[in-house]
């Protein structure tokens, strides 16, 4: 059976805690801040084995999202000015607003979807998801679909 590369986009809190070292002994690697993979993996506590095991296949949505397309779902209150607040967050990031789909509210309570292009000067998609979790009326933000 041939195996194949799937990707998961996952919420940091779900993530083993040593592939989140392996990100972060990267992340001392490529600025400079530890010369060499053995000072980061002591520092941030992993073997050089599972620095080496993981390197290749975790890394942060940011840094691979550029150029790409996103699909976000989420539920919001149908308040006034909301979808607006929403709106502004993708804007103050950098990315372009490609297609926004919302359903009539029921119970006070719309779905929708929204389509973003992240462009190379987008800031970081992990913070603009995190500012749109964090908005009072806004439930459930998921990436759907990465193109």
């Amino acid at each position: 059976m041939k195996e194949t590369a799937g990707y998961y986009v996952v919420k940091q809190k779900a993530v083993p805690e040593v592939l989140l070292k392996v990100v972060e002994a990267k992340r001392l690697v490529d600025s400079g801040r530890a010369l060499s993979v053995q000072e980061a993996v002591d520092e941030v506590g992993i073997s050089r084995s599972s620095f080496y095991k993981y390197k290749d296949d975790i890394f942060p949505f940011h840094d691979n999202a550029q150029g790409t397309t996103i699909t976000l779902t989420f539920q919001m209150d149908d308040e006034t000015g909301l979808l607006s607040d929403v709106l502004k967050i993708v804007a103050d990031c950098g990315a372009n607003i490609l297609t926004i789909h919302q359903s009539i509210p029921i119970n006070g309570v719309a779905s929708l979807s929204l389509s973003v292009q992240v462009l190379p000067t987008t800031g970081n998609v992990s913070e603009m998801i995190e500012a749109m979790e964090a908005k009072t009326g806004v439930h459930n933000v998921k990436i759907v679909a990465k193109q």
